[in-house]
């Protein structure tokens, strides 16, 4: 049974040029962390603080918040990119994590290979990811710029290879960031319906987004992250209404009566 569980959790940055002394612990603005001292009397950024999160096999949470209120980082913990300063994260099953996309590609060899790199990475085997390859390259719409190395890409061809690999498998649990990156329209509504497809075979969603629409289509439930801190979690249309206001609010509750899910 796939699970997540994280125990007053904390990731903190240490900030070792740091040239103040009297720093006392404060806010850096209207997003992000809080800055304070280690034990050692190191400057942190506290990014992540005492994240209590407990999911289990069918879970869909959406995760709402300021850019730099937390949410990313909070993927990166539970995919296992960072480890927690304090507290715990324990998670039980196979992970695809659906953001730093260029993770695990190399940009010396060819998209073909990358493909099989890419797929090893999420924990896919070789033959799997071979009898897959043809299905990819379609996806992706590279042609025979998948023979060439990586390097050779723009910004959005990585991005469409590595959505071709990731949507290719079938993750027990799912990390998903909408702000994925720089395609054009048209590829990204294409990706939006295969990845809807993916979390549909996904055991846990977990999901960063600022889509109101979005969240109320692929979530249950949301958290509201606020300068690192779970402030509140419930409905998403009770979430995104703390956050947004009632307008928001009744905007998702009519997407969720669309769906048949109000």
């Amino acid at each position: 049974m796939v699970s997540i569980d994280t125990y007053d959790a904390c990731v903190d940055f240490p900030i070792f040029d740091a040239k103040s002394r009297s720093l006392k612990k404060a806010f850096l603005g209207a997003a992000g962390g809080a800055i304070g001292r280690n034990s050692d009397n190191t400057v942190v950024i506290e990014a992540l603080r005492d994240v209590n999160l407990h999911l289990n096999e069918g879970d869909r949470i959406g995760l709402v918040g300021h850019n730099g209120a937390g949410k990313s980082t909070l993927l990166r913990l539970l995919s296992g990119i960072y480890e927690p300063t304090r507290g715990s994260a324990v998670v039980d099953g196979r992970v695809a994590p659906v953001f730093d996309l260029g993770v695990g590609m190399d940009p010396e060899i060819s998209g073909y290979e990358n493909i099989i790199i890419r797929g090893l990475f999420l924990g896919e085997g070789r033959k799997s990811m071979e009898k897959k390859m043809d299905e990819i390259a379609d996806f992706t719409e590279l042609g025979d710029y998948l023979s060439m190395p990586l390097r050779t890409y723009s910004t959005g061809m990585r991005v469409r290879l590595a959505l071709g690999v990731v949507t290719s498998i079938e993750p027990e649990i799912l990390l998903l960031d909408e702000g994925i990156g720089a395609v054009d329209a048209s590829f990204m509504e294409k990706a939006r319906i295969r990845l809807q497809a993916l979390v549909e075979k996904s055991g846990i969603l977990v999901f960063a987004s600022h889509s109101n629409e979005f969240l109320a289509q692929l979530c249950d439930s949301a958290l509201w992250v606020d300068h690192g801190q779970i402030r509140s979690c419930g409905p998403v249309d009770e979430i995104v209404g703390a956050y947004e206001g009632p307008n928001a609010a009744e905007h998702v509750r009519g997407v969720l009566k669309d769906l048949g899910r109000l």
